[in-house]
């Protein structure tokens, strides 16, 4: 994995991230186009961290911090690249960033259905809680 590179995704990368996406990402979400990818860029250009190898994309994440709590978000990983690392890496980036931030926890949203990130979440040292619930109201149709 020497030749892994871990950077900030840049405005040039969003179109290869989202295509990237339809085949690492696991369910979609309302703001995985352009537009949304765009405006988290625009607001914060460290989140949207990116794991290069062979010159394109094979891992993603994103790291939030809204000066309060750090949240993690499409953990990606492209199929033909998983256990090699590539996770742990980003992983490690993000919280980094997080550390850096002042952020004392983080949390991560996991689809239920997914199981096979439920044992990499557990690798990593994240457990659920099953005491919370995410509440949501969709901002636009």
């Amino acid at each position: 994995m020497t030749d892994l590179r871990i950077r900030p995704a840049l405005h040039d990368d969003l179109d290869a991230v989202l295509a990237f996406w339809k085949t690492a990402a696991e369910g979609t979400s309302i703001s995985d186009d352009r537009d949304g990818v765009e405006r988290l860029v625009a607001r914060d250009p460290e989140a949207l961290i990116l794991a290069e190898q062979d010159g394109g994309p094979v891992g993603t994440v994103i790291a939030g911090f809204d000066g309060w709590r750090c949240h993690l978000y499409r953990l990606a990983v492209h199929p033909e690249r998983r256990r090699q690392g590539i996770a742990s890496a980003l992983l490690a980036a993000a919280e980094e960033r997080f550390v850096r931030l002042g952020g004392r926890r983080v949390d991560a949203m996991v689809l239920v259905r997914n199981e096979t990130a439920h044992h990499a979440w557990g690798a990593a040292g994240y457990r659920p809680q099953e005491h919370w619930r995410r509440w949501v109201k969709p901002l636009t149709d």
